[in-house]
């Protein structure tokens, strides 16, 4: 059962295989999920309408939706990198649903796609804040105390250094132990439909999963480009 879990049949793998290229599997799925989004995209906007119908209206839905919650939190403002947040909801979504097909990998399983991503969102953060605040960003990591500058610049850094630990961990260590959960009960109890509730529970886990990813990556962009007190 061991070799069945560390060695699973994935279709991709096989097909990559035959063909005689070398990717690690995470890699692989990363692509096909961007090529699938990219196809999605490019079929909802083929024929875009006042009244959405099919893809596009599943779409706005999604989309909308997420706008309209990141402005609540960063105001118009945020509009202005709606793009990356949108992109980081769906990728990740993607990511840890397609997991959830019997011969299909969740990139997010591997702890190298939710370090990228973490780091992406690391870089974009203080990106921002060096935008909206030039050198003044400084203050942001100096605290209210000025005889106590030092230290808090200290305590500030290692805790948006472990922002990135943070963002890693919590997504590579529940979409991976979803994975197993399911692998496991596919080969105890597979055959007498055992794995259906926890599916659907996981499901709606990978769905918490990249929604509070993104709604991490929302606050501290916010964060970045508040005023210093």
């Amino acid at each position: 059962m061991a070799k069945l879990m560390e060695h699973p049949i994935l279709f991709l793998d096989l097909l990559a295989g035959a063909l005689n290229i070398n990717i690690p599997p995470h890699i692989l799925y990363t692509w096909f999920i961007m090529l699938l989004l990219v196809g999605l995209g490019l079929l909802a906007s083929r024929s875009i309408s006042l009244v959405p119908a099919g893809a596009q209206n599943v779409f706005e839905w999604i989309i909308g939706g997420l706008e309209d919650f990141m402005v609540e939190i960063t105001g118009d403002e945020g509009r202005a990198f709606f793009p990356f947040i949108a992109t980081l909801f769906l990728f990740i979504w993607v990511c840890n649903l397609i997991g959830l097909i019997p011969g299909f990998l969740s990139p997010t399983s591997n702890i190298n796609t939710p370090l990228s991503m973490a780091l992406c969102t690391f870089v974009f953060t203080h990106y921002l804040g060096i935008k909206y605040h030039g050198a003044k960003y400084i203050k942001h990591f100096l605290g209210p105390i000025p005889w106590l500058a030092p230290l808090f610049f200290i305590i500030e850094i290692i805790s948006h250094f472990a922002r990135i630990l943070s963002l890693t961990l919590r997504l590579f260590g529940n979409i991976m132990g979803e994975d197993l959960v399911l692998a496991i009960l596919l080969l105890l109890a597979g055959k007498f439909l055992a794995p259906l509730p926890v599916m659907f529970l996981a499901v709606f886990t990978s769905t918490v999963q990249a929604f509070i990813f993104t709604l991490l990556a929302m606050m501290y962009f916010a964060a970045s480009m508040a005023h210093a007190h």
